[in-house]
């Protein structure tokens, strides 16, 4: 049960991250309507990066609640909604 809470609260993170990087990175060309497709990259990119971090730092362990899970999912939210919204979206 650890587990699962853990990866809900990945997915909260990347979300909150995602709309986080949106206030950080300003795009004067902006649409309206990209907000929930940046929090689902967001979530998306927080639990395939907490998924990364456990599995390459926690061996002994593996929890989704760990240090490694946790700076996994942050930093691939980061980046997924930083590619999103500064490489990406300008190509669309």
């Amino acid at each position: 049960m650890e587990n699962w809470i853990g990866i809900g609260i990945w997915i909260v993170m990347g979300a909150f991250i995602a709309l986080v990087m949106r206030a950080v990175i300003k795009r004067p060309e902006e649409t309206p309507g990209h907000v929930p497709v940046l929090v689902v990259i967001g979530a998306f990119g927080a639990v395939i990066g907490g998924m990364l971090g456990v599995g390459l730092f926690e061996f002994d362990d593996p929890l989704a609640m760990s240090r490694g899970g946790m700076a996994g999912a942050a930093t691939f939210a980061v980046f997924m909604s930083f590619l999103y919204r500064w490489g990406i979206r300008g190509l669309i």
